[in-house]
């Protein structure tokens, strides 16, 4: 079987299961999100937390809520890792620096999972469980919760409730998040990924020295790591270790979990809107952005130039033989669509268009299907955008569900698709413009400007996943990239809970002969059109000074 074909049949296999997981597991958040019902441990918790879930909140409330909690968890992070080095199962590492203990709080409360350090020679065992991995349920359950409150400013009319944060947070940890995550490190640990509390051993000689390990509960923090779009791993390598990822049937059981919740929220939102041909709407066209994303990947990692990549089958350098080219690339597309930031393989080593893609998958703002709850959101605001456009075409006011998208609605949008481009371009600029920073890079020329690109990109969309060949482990880029991750992750936030707001409080506008159809197949193409102009017009420039200017002199 040739190695395409092997690719191919990944990919088949890989769309056939998400098509049957779609239905149940999207009509269950539905439901999750819907209910009034409390189960009995999520009644200790809100007793704990002296949380009224019955209490509807408006938008400035609920954007309080998520705040509030957020903050908590960053400095409850942070200081975790600042007393590393005196609490039991710390495995003889100290306390963490300052700046890299900021960082990489910012990182795993905003669903960044940005690691510039390693992973296996810094963090103990109680600040990889206790800390790292409760922050990848609790991230995940924010941004899920968010997304939730946006719909339901879809779905109601004269009122500006929204829900109540509490509530959404913890019935999405408790009911779908923990349930998955127990199954997935189930089947993860019978791949061969390893789950323990053993310390640092010795496992033979390497290279004239010792080599040593350190075991720890990976597969229960793989399996939430991929399932809630996190990306953090518990080894430097990530899910290219073999106690992440074993095999390729990890391997592709790892990517189902990154995209299985982000295309079911699609049927979660037809299903609380009443309608669930706009779910497919919404899902044709993150379906149709991230087939041609991976295609595209396959084709560019495939193509042979010269005789290094025939004898290899294609440009091997930087993945993992036990995943090959295939694997690899339906990987990479899948945590950069994605607030993954899980890798399986050296972004830095993939051809300049290939990393092009990879770039270009976040800067689209992760929305195909995006993360956990941010993906869907995203995604709605660009529906937003694009009937916004539609009605400037045609001289009509434009509409959405039942709802006008007039100035208000609009400027709220806009701000939310004008924040990211702003932290990513503008960080690039003072750190390409600074003689320290430069120093980070472990290439010139267009690679080199193109790893800063990829750090801050990856920052500000909280992605989290690496280029590579950057020594991001500085104050600079501690600092700054920590700063662009919070930015990029609550001020997006405040503009979406707004809008949210906004549209409640309408009085639903009838449907009419001239009411644009936003269920069909041709809306459907316009919300990709528009989402590949905006992002084609906001970060070409910068992409022509890297990932373009370096794949056409290859």
């Amino acid at each position: 079987m040739s190695p395409q074909l092997a690719g191919v049949l990944q990919l088949t296999a890989l769309i056939a299961a998400l098509a049957l997981a779609y239905r149940p597991l999207g009509d269950h958040m539905a439901k999750v999100y819907s209910s009034e019902k409390n189960y009995t441990p999520e009644k200790w918790i809100y007793k704990v937390i002296g949380a009224n879930p019955a209490a509807e909140m408006r938008w400035p409330a609920y954007l309080r809520g998520v705040l509030a909690f957020s903050a908590v968890s960053v400095l409850f992070l942070y200081l975790l890792q600042r007393i590393q080095g005196s609490l039991p199962g710390s495995l003889g590492f100290s306390s963490i620096d300052p700046d890299q203990a900021f960082n990489t709080a910012a990182s795993f409360v905003a669903n960044t999972n940005w690691q510039s350090y390693y992973g296996e020679q810094a963090m103990g065992h109680v600040v990889q469980t206790g800390g790292l991995a409760v922050q990848n349920f609790l991230s995940a359950a924010v941004g899920m919760a968010v997304a939730v409150a946006l719909v339901r400013g879809v779905a109601r009319s004269r009122t500006g409730e929204l829900g109540n944060f509490w509530a959404d947070l913890v019935r999405g940890t408790v009911r779908i998040l923990l349930p998955i995550s127990v199954i997935g490190a189930i089947v993860l640990v019978a791949c061969g990924a390893i789950q323990n509390f053993s310390g640092i051993h010795q496992v033979g000689q390497f290279m004239g020295g010792t080599q040593e390990w350190n075991g720890g509960a990976v597969a229960s923090q793989e399996a939430i790591k991929e399932l809630g779009t996190n990306g953090g791993g518990y080894f430097n390598a990530n899910s290219a270790h073999p106690f992440e990822n074993p095999n390729p049937f990890s391997n592709l059981f790892e990517i189902f979990l990154i995209l299985l919740i982000p295309f079911a929220l699609t049927r979660t939102f037809g299903r609380m809107v009443g309608s669930l041909r706009q779910g497919y709407a919404i899902l044709g066209a993150m379906a149709v952005i991230w087939i041609g994303f991976t295609a595209l990947m396959m084709w560019t990692e495939f193509a042979h130039r010269g005789p290094a990549f025939e004898i290899a089958g294609g440009a091997m350098e930087g993945k993992e033989t036990r995943f090959g080219i295939a694997g690899s690339s339906i990987f990479a597309v899948a945590t950069t669509l994605t607030s993954t930031g899980a890798v399986n393989s050296f972004h830095s080593s993939y051809t300049g268009f290939g990393g092009g893609i990879t770039m270009l998958g976040m800067q689209l703002g992760e929305i195909a299907p995006g993360g956990v709850g941010s993906g869907l959101y995203g995604m709605l605001i660009m529906a937003v955008i694009a009937v916004f456009i539609a009605g400037l075409m045609v001289g009509r006011t434009p509409e959405y569900l039942g709802k006008k998208i007039g100035t208000r609605q609009i400027k709220l949008a806009a701000c939310y698709i004008l924040v990211t481009p702003a932290l990513v371009l503008g960080f690039t600029a003072v750190a390409m413009a600074l003689p320290t920073p430069g120093d980070s890079m472990t290439n010139s020329g267009a690679h080199g400007f193109s790893e800063i690109l990829y750090a801050y990109t990856s920052g500000a969309n909280n992605n989290g996943s690496a280029f590579a060949g950057l020594n991001a482990d500085t104050q600079w880029f501690n600092t700054t990239i920590g700063i662009a991750m919070l930015l990029g992750r609550f001020v997006p936030m405040v503009f979406v809970l707004a809008l949210a707001g906004s549209l409640a409080e309408q009085k639903p506008v009838p449907e009419t002969a001239g009411t644009l159809r936003t269920d069909k197949p041709l809306y459907a193409g316009l919300l990709v059109g528009t989402i590949l102009i905006i992002t084609g017009l906001t970060y070409f420039p910068a992409l022509a000074l890297g990932p373009l200017a370096e794949g056409l002199a290859s």
